[in-house]
């Protein structure tokens, strides 16, 4: 059994759920600051590819960096790679696709805090940075952690965008979702279940890890302020 789609749909969606951690709270912070006319602007924009079906992502972004698109085209000239069928392109499909979900839980967590700690903070002199990763995070991290996983399991099932930048070629672009589409095709369906299984088995790990991490967080809190003062 050739164990390369496992391999590479870990691989894509790890990357991928790095990247869409630090760009998804860098966006949901600083957009839930902003006034509700531009948040309600930028909150479609950032949205839409969540709505959107997974082949038009695709399209789009072939338009984008394929060969012929403004960026594929350059870097194809420059650097002399292309940004398609390569395993590496399922990366920019996986982050657009999952990016939604890790900026609504975030800016949903983000939102539902109590502001006035931030701003008791400030007038004891501590910085935005020391509040955001001390005071912040801290207390948002239950929206923090379902958007995480959320789009790590959105990324690791994910088909249509990445079919559309990647294609199917064994053992260089073929993740989990390609593979069992293929293996459709072709009629094998006993390999393909045991794809399905082993989707299904990483699925349920990660789900009941993230239950256990929330029961271990879940309990009572202090002020947070305070705490942070304290230690």
């Amino acid at each position: 059994m050739d164990w390369f789609p496992l391999w590479n749909s870990l691989r894509v969606a790890g990357i991928s759920t790095v990247v869409t951690f630090f760009a998804g709270i860098c966006a949901a912070h600083f957009i839930s600051k902003t006034p509700k006319a531009i948040k309600g602007v930028l909150d479609c924009i950032l949205t839409l590819p969540m709505v959107l079906p997974p082949t038009v992502v695709g399209f789009f972004l072939l338009k984008v960096i394929g060969p012929f698109g403004p960026i594929g085209a350059l870097v194809l000239e420059f650097f002399g790679f292309k940004m398609t069928m390569t395993w590496y392109s399922a990366i920019f499909a996986t982050t657009i696709v999952t990016f939604p979900l890790m900026y609504r839980t975030a800016r949903g967590a983000f939102e539902s805090f109590d502001r006035t700690i931030l701003y008791s903070g400030q007038t004891l002199g501590m910085s935005d940075t020391f509040l955001f990763w001390r005071v912040l995070m801290p207390n948002c991290r239950q929206g923090i952690l379902a958007g995480t996983v959320l789009s790590f399991a959105r990324a690791l099932g994910e088909y249509g965008a990445t079919t559309m930048v990647t294609g199917y070629i064994p053992g260089r672009t073929a993740t989990i979702s390609t593979t069992v589409y293929q293996l459709w095709r072709e009629g094998n369906d006993m390999m393909a279940y045991k794809w399905v299984g082993i989707n299904l088995a990483i699925s349920f790990v990660v789900l009941v890890t993230v239950n256990m991490l929330e029961n271990k967080y879940n309990t009572p809190r202090k002020s947070a302020l305070r705490n942070v003062v304290a230690g």
